[in-house]
């Protein structure tokens, strides 16, 4: 395993990095280098090429690795860390039972903290972008938005903009909020601005209309869990005779605005509408795992041309496990029954995890893969590990065999923020120290129900249930 010196990496001037590969969309690159300036890629290409047109600049060689665009998490809360060790084993509607009551306990300082741990795992596993859904916790966004640019990851940040259940006067009027946040983000380098509604139901018609127009005006998306809880399908055909996949599309909240989250339960007819409407799908794998959801149907979502990115639903902040586990599901929900021993090959779930999930959240112009002009976000990643050395097929490697571990460096915006998992400058260790602290109280603090027990209580139950 090569060891680099971090030295040459931590400047904030020009870096001419000369890996062994470069990972370009369209494959791994050979010999190839690229050159990093005020936070974006400014050129890429031939080592030799680069290191000619700029002979001021001495190459920084990293033997036995490849750069990498990082992952980009299309689906997250961030404000809801301190219970992500409550969602294992759960029914579902879990957010009713679990995520309401433990963000409604959450104060200022303890959202913050939740914020930034939530970050730093998703930096340790190689995500240099997580897009926020929004928080529920009684605070100003700005404390999650601090909590990103403070652990110096690139965040889409989601307004809740649900109001089917406020008063009329009750507040000030939802979509007056709308436009105060994206305008309030617009020029943030790191934060980019979205609105979020929980569920389809929790806004009215009007406001599922008037966030999609907004959002598609200002360039940003509005994110929805969509058509995700059977119990949701229900009870939106109970009320409207309409799928909510449908029923938005009747509203007119369709579009590339929308970054539907999900998306695991579709008809035929309401993968047609995706296509036809440029609708983008977070596809969330660990999520329908833990949360015994279905699995949306991604590879054929990826036939019919649907905008998909990979989320993690605040599971696990690792972006090959996570890309790992979205081929796998696909196998076992799919491909196992029609024979389909590819289930899209790997480059699909890394595109997904990259320029894809970029795209989906509407930040495909500014970050996602390794190209001129794109923000330079990026992963240096070990491949001389025993999982990765002996290579015939890199994508199919860094999906199958990659993991947290072999990732050395962490960029986001051209800076170095994480070395071998490890914040290059703050203190991690004293972040979740205090996270452990205040987590307890807020658990503490907060009516969650879980329809479980913990493993340990369980198996005391199976073995007095046995003795009896």
């Amino acid at each position: 395993m090569n060891r680099l010196d971090r030295a040459p990496l931590a400047g904030t001037g020009p870096l001419l990095l000369a890996p062994d590969a470069v990972l370009l969309p369209e494959g791994p690159a050979d010999g190839y280098a690229v050159l990093v300036e005020d936070g974006a890629f400014q050129a890429v290409g031939p080592a030799a090429e680069l290191a000619a047109a700029r002979p001021g600049l001495d190459p920084v060689r990293l033997p036995g690795h490849l750069l990498m665009s990082g992952f980009v998490d299309a689906h997250h809360h961030l404000t809801q860390s301190f219970g992500a060790a409550l969602a294992f084993g759960e029914p579902s509607e879990i957010f009713r039972r679990v995520w309401v009551p433990l963000e409604g306990a959450l104060d200022e300082e303890s959202a913050y903290i939740a914020a930034k741990l939530a970050c730093y795992e998703a930096l340790r596993g190689g995500f240099t972008t997580v897009t926020d859904a929004g928080t529920r916790a009684g605070v100003d966004v700005e404390v999650v938005a601090s909590a990103a640019r403070d652990a110096g990851v690139r965040c889409v940040l989601g307004l809740v903009c649900n109001d089917a259940d406020r008063e009329p006067g009750s507040g000030p009027a939802v979509l007056d909020e709308a436009e105060k946040h994206l305008a309030r983000y617009a020029g943030d380098p790191l934060v980019h601005p979205s609105l979020a509604v929980s569920i389809p139901e929790a806004a009215t018609e009007g406001t599922l209309r008037d966030t999609a127009r907004l959002a598609a005006e200002a360039g940003a998306v509005v994110q929805i869990h969509v058509n995700e809880h059977l119990a949701g399908v229900e009870r939106s055909l109970l009320r409207h005779g309409l799928r909510p996949l449908e029923h938005l599309h009747r509203v007119g909240a369709l579009g590339p605005q929308l970054l539907a989250a999900h998306a695991t339960m579709l008809t035929p007819r309401e993968l047609s509408l995706l296509a036809t409407t440029g609708t983008a799908v977070s596809y969330n794998p660990v999520a329908s795992a833990w949360k015994g959801n279905a699995v949306a149907a991604a590879t054929d979502m990826t036939e019919r041309g649907v905008r998909v990115g990979l989320g993690t639903d605040g599971t696990r902040g690792d972006g090959f496990r996570l890309a790992e586990a979205a081929e796998f599901a696909q196998r076992l929900a799919y491909g196992l029954t029609t024979g389909d021993s590819s289930c899209g090959a790997g480059w699909t779930w890394l595109e997904h995890a990259t320029r894809g999930g970029a795209d989906a959240v509407g930040l495909g112009a500014r970050t996602g893969t390794v190209a001129p002009g794109r923000a330079a976000d990026f992963l240096l990643v070990d491949v001389e590990t025993p999982e990765l050395a002996l290579s015939w097929d890199l994508p199919w490697e860094l999906v199958r065999r990659g993991n947290r571990d072999q990732i050395t460096a962490v960029f986001v915006a051209g800076r170095l923020r994480m070395w071998h998992g490890r914040p290059t400058d703050w203190d991690g260790d004293a972040l979740v120290r205090r996270a452990a602290e205040l987590a307890r109280s807020a658990v503490g603090r907060a009516r969650v129900v879980r329809a479980h027990p913990t493993s340990t209580e369980a198996r005391e139950r199976q073995n007095r249930t046995v003795s009896l």
